[in-house]
């Protein structure tokens, strides 16, 4: 018997089709919302931390969305 999340998803819900790994999401997530517990942080604000990955990943999905763009002095 797995004992592991990981395993528990080798072995039986990573060979569910996409529509029905997407069924179980849902039901996860929905019985998650309907516990009403506290594993999403639902604040407004945003951390520096928060604030320098965005600024990061849009620097990053930037360069590669336009790669021939020059430099701006």
């Amino acid at each position: 018997m797995p004992t592991t999340i990981q395993e528990i998803y080798t072995q039986f819900i990573s060979l569910l089709s996409p529509s029905d790994r997407l069924r179980l999401a849902t039901l996860i997530l929905n019985n998650l919302v309907q516990s009403n517990i506290d594993v999403v942080d639902e604040s407004d604000s945003w951390t520096e931390q928060d604030q320098l990955d965005l600024a990061i990943f849009s620097t990053e999905y930037a360069a590669s969305a336009y790669p021939d763009s020059q430099e701006m002095d």
